[in-house]
């Protein structure tokens, strides 16, 4: 049974590196059914394109997202920066699939908006090659952490984060992320919007802040190479999504589609007729 969503935000998947989790996060899209789904940048990286790695997994993530607009899922693709290149084409709309730099909504007469949030980083803008190095690293550091994580299963030992260690203990990442989620949300009540969606940061969050000029919820939905969550949407209430809390559960009532008949099987069942 599919769990209906009003919403659904997803971000940073980074099909097309080996750190995305994309077989986790088809079985996530195959257990859901939700009313909009928003794509919030970094979906495909483009960055890292060039070295061919594209496997089936990431492939069939493409194609669940497009089963999902052809079958009445509205789906807003709002660009990132590892996939910039598609922002020439924005405002781009193909069936129920629409392509853009932002998204605004207005639920519950409260206003949301929903943006990737790389224009906050600066090493971007003004030392492209550098940010691109760093995601390179990262991608290489998430295969080695993938390796470690592989012997410590095999010894029943818990996972560990190398990508994560490092964030939480150096100081300039932790003001980062704090910094990020401060310009985001003073932005946000500048504008008097209620809500702020970001991705970019990997870093899943919802929190209430509250200024001089106003108040505001902050929310991330993190990413699909380490934290595997999403945001979720529902009778009017907004929540973070895990995939390894609910894991047991996705695969317990995992849909098995039933599979076509080849040309072999049917000429058996001709033949047995």
């Amino acid at each position: 049974m599919k769990r209906s969503l009003d919403i659904l935000v997803l971000s940073d998947i980074h099909l097309g590196t080996y750190g995305s989790r994309a077989k986790e996060l088809l079985l996530y899209l195959e257990s859901v059914a939700p009313k909009i789904l928003i794509l919030n940048g970094d979906i495909v990286d483009i960055w890292q394109f060039k070295k061919s790695y594209f496997p089936q997994d990431h492939l069939k993530v493409i194609k669940k997202i497009i089963d999902l607009s052809s079958t009445g899922t509205e789906v807003h693709y709002i660009t990132g920066n590892h996939d910039e290149m598609l922002r020439k084409f924005t405002d781009l709309k193909l069936g129920n699939i629409k392509l853009s730099n932002k998204l605004l909504l207005s639920l519950n007469n409260q206003k949301v908006w929903i943006f990737h949030g790389d224009v906050f980083d600066a090493s971007i803008h003004h030392s492209k090659w550098l940010a691109k190095l760093g995601g390179w690293g990262y991608d290489k550091l998430i295969q080695l952490n993938n390796v470690i994580n592989y012997c410590l299963d095999k010894m029943g030992k818990e996972k560990y984060s190398l990508s994560k260690k490092i964030k939480n203990s150096v100081k300039k990442a932790v003001k980062y992320i704090s910094d990020f989620e401060h310009t985001a949300t003073e932005l946000a009540i500048e504008k008097n919007y209620d809500f702020v969606i970001c991705g970019h940061i990997h870093q899943p969050q919802i929190k209430e802040v509250i200024t001089r000029k106003g108040t505001c919820t902050y929310m991330n939905s993190g990413d699909w190479i380490e934290n595997l969550s999403s945001l979720e949407y529902k009778n009017g209430e907004w929540k973070l999504f895990y995939f390894e809390e609910n894991k047991e559960q996705i695969l317990k009532n995992k849909i098995i589609d039933t599979p076509l008949f080849s040309l072999e099987d049917l000429k058996k069942i001709v033949i047995s007729s």
